[in-house]
């Protein structure tokens, strides 16, 4: 994101300034023609009315702007009448069309002087004392040009500039891409970390029952017809419920399928969580009830809806190991419907409330961490959220908010 944010960044900056620049570059030459021609019309002006007024050319040689290089009449012989150069005066401007009639018309060119400097070069017709002439006034250009000169300096500043700022951008992108790398280099490793974390707990959680089932299974064959034999075998079938639920836990969590969504009542399925809590609870005297208004439906996996709350209902009677209260509430609010599972049991230390949701974290010492990483997983995938509010001793509560089903 940041990438392309920084990319379009400076394209919108560059392409103003590479289009501003060019244009201006591009008005500058027709800018010092006309400047030049404005110039060189004045002069024109200028030299005509001192030539009418001093028929012997006198006060023209007087005339010396420091813009003009120099100026000549022509009469239609093509005979000099007038030159700066006073040693050019009666000789032909141009030796091959002497004696022939010139036609005398208004034109403006560049022109290369002997000193190698470029000039720009006007001819007008004028008229002395009722005789057309031409007028050849050839101007210095410098201070004209002053203005190319600056449009060209602005456009090699302004594409310095945006070299400079792609330059940086790469750069920026470059170091972009290298923390971006490091991220994901950090990610790896502490998914590698959780790996070994989740190894171990594996190892150790598996290793306890296992070594249950194998001591009960060994009585069990050396004297298969003794009487103890039976309460040896359920806890046989007790360990390997356990072991079981903990790899039917870690495929759930590991599962990346979508769900299947339907709708469904919330009421019959806090009826029916309940009926399966039911039996714990009691036996821990815990007391269960449950608030649910009437038509209250969500749109989500009811399955895994119901595994997410039977987690939260164990978790919570776990938390209560001399009874307390178990309440579940269910309420439609607009376009969600939120579910409430709430306990008076110890509650969750301060520094454990901001790990509860990751896996494998855990405070018991039978626990795999995965309750409630699972009922967040269960939850966000259905397109809802999760939230824990819990303060040590006075017990927890746990809202779930999720799609609330669609009525025609």
């Amino acid at each position: 994101m940041f990438k392309k944010a920084a990319v379009l960044l400076v394209i919108l900056v560059t392409v103003p300034m590479l289009w501003f620049s060019i244009y201006d570059y591009r008005q500058a030459g027709p800018i010092a023609q006309e400047n030049l021609r404005g110039l060189a019309l004045s002069l024109t002006t200028a030299i005509e009315n001192l030539a009418a007024n001093d028929p012997s050319f006198k006060t023209l040689h007087a005339f010396h702007p420091v813009d003009v290089a120099y100026f000549a009449l022509i009469d239609r012989r093509g005979v000099y009448r007038f030159h700066s150069n006073k040693d050019l005066i009666g000789i032909a401007s141009d030796p091959e069309s002497a004696g022939r009639t010139q036609l005398l018309a208004r034109s403006e060119t560049r022109v290369l002087l002997g000193t190698g400097e470029r000039a720009y070069q006007f001819t007008s017709p004028v008229t002395v004392q009722g005789e057309p002439l031409a007028l050849v006034l050839t101007l210095h250009t410098y201070q004209a040009d002053a203005v190319i000169r600056r449009a060209r300096l602005n456009a090699t500043i302004v594409f310095g500039l945006v070299l400079a700022g792609w330059l940086l951008c790469a750069v920026l992108i470059r170091y972009a891409r290298r923390e971006e790398s490091h991220k994901q280099e950090l990610a790896r490793r502490e998914a590698l970390a959780k790996l070994g974390e989740m190894g171990a707990l594996l190892a150790h959680e598996i290793r306890n029952p296992l070594a249950g089932i194998k001591g009960f299974a060994q009585v069990i064959a050396a004297k298969p017809q003794e009487a103890r034999n039976g309460p040896f075998a359920q806890s046989i079938v007790t360990e390997a419920v356990r072991l079981e639920a903990l790899v039917n836990d870690l495929l759930t969590y590991a599962s990346n399928e979508p769900s299947a969504s339907g709708e469904f009542q919330l009421c019959d399925l806090l009826d029916h969580v309940l009926s399966l809590l039911e039996p714990e609870a009691s036996a821990q005297g815990v007391e269960i009830t449950r608030e649910c208004t009437g038509g209250v439906s969500a749109r989500a996996n009811r399955d895994r809806v119901e595994q997410a709350l039977l987690n939260l209902g164990r978790n919570a009677l776990q938390a209560m190991p001399d009874g307390g209260m178990l309440r579940f509430t269910a309420e439609g609010q607009g376009r969600e419907t939120v579910i409430t599972v709430e306990d008076n049991g110890h509650g969750i230390a301060d520094e454990h409330r901001p790990h509860v949701f990751e896996p494998f974290f855990t405070t018991k010492s039978r626990g795999t961490g995965l309750g409630l990483a699972l009922c967040k997983k269960i939850v966000e995938g259905n397109g809802g959220s999760i939230t824990l509010h819990s303060r040590e001793g006075e017990g927890t509560r746990v809202i779930l908010s999720l799609p609330a089903a669609t009525h025609k």
